[in-house]
């Protein structure tokens, strides 16, 4: 064949497509999610294969095992013991809460990695919502604001690099950013999920925490989170956010899910100069374990191959439960 350029030329090596490969994985690419409860002993999550809820203690020797993979950001969730859980999730800002003792506890053992937080009342809440639910089954904008402002302080106060708004409450960014600034936390960054959407994919992670919508007989509960979170049907919305999250303040931009939500990461990549983050969601994680599991699939393969897509699509961060594993094939 008489062809001017062949493509392949510049595939034919190890050497020759590592010199032209236009995006790489890195360890420090990675935001490591870890659940942390009460309990005296470390427990299995059956829908996440692999993960765990840690003790406060317990907890220390997985971030020193993720710091020694160089991972540098890991991000930490609660699973709240039922009695303290309430209609407005004031166990969010108690100071000697699950969160800011384990925040305190990374500082003091490892002390240079960054640590961000998850603002939301979720985990916190009797109703299962990421706000207060009025008596008429309403997720309430501003009185829930008033909550997450003052759980980034104590969040803050407890040694947070990041705090990461996750509620999907219109205001929250700018609001948290002036709480943060009056308080003298000016230096406290804020990772924002900016496109979160209202998803199928998050029920492992629900399951990890306990935290999904609940029915209760006093009041009416929205069954799902569809009113605040947005319509997986909405891609010109995502840039909405994004310039509001901007600003409002937001120092990072994330969009969750990730793997169905490629398009989005891309058009945010193109529309701000800012940091994007990609979100690997529990249900993206069981999935690709399950699979494994059945061996259907290499599971190093496709993990990899899946994480360096959200690096394509734009992200430059990449929150993911393979973080460890995916760290240590890197390495290796």
């Amino acid at each position: 064949m008489d062809l001017t350029y062949r493509p392949r030329r510049l595939r034919r090596s190890d050497a020759i497509r590592s010199m032209v490969r236009e995006h790489n994985l890195g360890a420090d690419d990675f935001i490591y999610p870890l659940f942390v409860h009460e309990g005296d002993n470390v427990q299995e999550i059956g829908a996440m294969p692999g993960a765990k809820r840690w003790t406060v203690e317990a907890l220390i020797g997985e971030v020193q095992r993720a710091w020694d993979l160089g991972i540098r950001c890991i991000v930490l969730f609660p699973k709240v013991n039922e009695s303290l859980k309430t209609e407005d999730g004031s166990e969010c800002f108690n100071e000697q809460g699950l969160i800011p003792r384990a925040i305190r506890r990374v500082k003091e053992e490892v002390p240079g990695m960054a640590v961000m937080t998850d603002v939301a009342l979720d985990p916190y809440s009797c109703d299962g919502h990421d706000g207060i639910v009025s008596p008429d089954g309403i997720v309430l904008n501003d009185q829930t604001v008033e909550n997450l402002c003052k759980q980034a302080i104590v969040q803050a106060q407890s040694g947070a690099d990041f705090i990461g708004p996750s509620d999907m409450m219109d205001g929250r960014v700018g609001a948290i950013r002036e709480a943060l600034d009056d308080e003298g936390f000016d230096h406290v960054g804020i990772i924002s999920y900016t496109a979160k959407y209202s998803s199928a994919y998050y029920g492992p992670f629900r399951e990890a925490l306990d935290s999904a919508p609940r029915v209760v007989s006093s009041k009416p509960i929205p069954k799902d989170k569809s009113s605040y979170q947005m319509d997986p049907a909405n891609a010109r919305e995502a840039i909405v956010e994004a310039q509001l999250d901007e600003q409002e303040g937001a120092d990072i931009l994330m969009v969750k899910p990730g793997l169905a939500y490629l398009d989005i990461i891309y058009r945010l990549r193109q529309e701000s100069e800012l940091p994007v983050a990609a979100y690997n969601v529990s249900g993206e994680y069981s999935m690709i374990k399950a699979a494994a599991e059945r061996g259907w699939i290499v599971e190093k393969d496709v993990v990899l191959e899946t994480l360096l897509s959200f690096k394509r699509a734009g992200a430059d961060l990449i929150l993911t439960y393979h973080a460890c594993d995916a760290a240590e094939w890197l390495g290796g």
